[in-house]
């Protein structure tokens, strides 16, 4: 088996050595960044602690030049040429439509990343989206508005956010929660469950 790919390398001229020695590497380092993709290992993105207003950005710039494209253009480059090679087609004019190719590979990557960018929700949170949700007490709500806790809740994205309650009782942390009004654009009054 080693002497037959030593003896399928050997009859190689350069140039298809060449495409060879970018395409396997470059295409095992695709397939890497696939699986860690579609495993969720690209994650970007961080929970941030709910305030009232929390702005977002409006999606990423498109980025031409990232590792990622850089990946797919080599994959591309690479096997691009080794087709253009055995189909007869002489070094020099493999190389320009591999280049080609593995171009056009870059600017589709950056565009699929450009316009998922631009998916994002608006950023601002409106609270008056969790009235009538259910959430988890993160930290204690004092009994009779005598104080502030906190409240875990999904409210566009998880939140943690601040809470009063009108109970007679402190709501103790763990015990579940719905959101009945919002005091001054920004305070979650809630009442405990069961």
């Amino acid at each position: 088996m080693i002497l037959q790919i030593s003896d399928w390398w050997s009859a190689m001229d350069i140039v298809e050595k060449i495409f060879w020695g970018i395409s396997v590497p470059f295409s095992v380092l695709f397939l890497i960044q696939m699986v860690i993709t579609f495993l969720g290992g690209d994650v970007d993105d961080v929970a941030a602690d709910g305030d009232a207003d929390v702005s977002g950005d409006t999606g990423i710039d498109f980025q031409f030049l990232t590792l990622k494209n850089l990946i797919a253009f080599f994959t591309i480059f690479g096997w691009t040429g080794i087709i253009c090679l055995h189909m007869g087609f002489g070094a020099g004019l493999a190389t320009f439509i591999a280049t080609i190719a593995g171009l056009i590979m870059m600017v589709i990557m950056a565009s699929i990343m450009y316009f998922m960018g631009k998916l994002t929700e608006e950023g601002t949170l409106n609270l008056n989206n969790a009235i009538g949700k259910v959430g988890n007490v993160y930290l204690t709500i004092p009994a009779n508005r005598k104080g502030m806790g906190k409240v875990q809740i999904q409210v566009q994205g998880l939140q943690t956010l601040d809470a009063i309650t009108d109970a007679e009782k402190d709501i103790k942390t763990g015990a579940v929660v719905e959101v009945v009004e919002i005091l001054n654009d920004q305070i979650l009054v809630v009442y405990p469950i069961g």
